[in-house]
């Protein structure tokens, strides 16, 4: 279960994609399998969450990491890159920033 709390010192990642209504639940059905089947089996995985606005036209995936380079390894795997163009293909727009978690409250 992700837990935001500042003495966290490994890698926070928070991922938007932006998608019209009608693909939305396409789009939340191909995140949700590629974390269960294959990100969450990778080394230094921690946790994952996803989130959707009430119009539907956004989702925002919460992750953590043990390190950044953790990361960075899953996203340039030949799987990774295959199940990233078929998000693509699901919405206008994605993408993994990482942040540091700097307050909590």
């Amino acid at each position: 279960m992700t837990q935001i709390d500042p003495a966290f010192t490994g890698q926070t990642v928070i991922t938007t994609f932006e998608m019209t209504p009608g693909t939305c639940a396409d789009l939340l059905e191909e995140l949700q399998a590629t974390l269960d089947s294959f990100i969450r089996h990778q080394p230094g995985f921690i946790s994952a969450s996803l989130h959707v606005n009430d119009a539907q036209t956004r989702i925002a995936n919460y992750s953590q990491w043990q390190r950044r380079e953790d990361f960075q390894a899953m996203l340039r795997t030949a799987e990774m890159r295959e199940r990233a163009r078929r998000f693509a293909t699901l919405c206008r727009s994605f993408e993994p920033v990482m942040y540091e978690v700097v307050a909590g409250f």
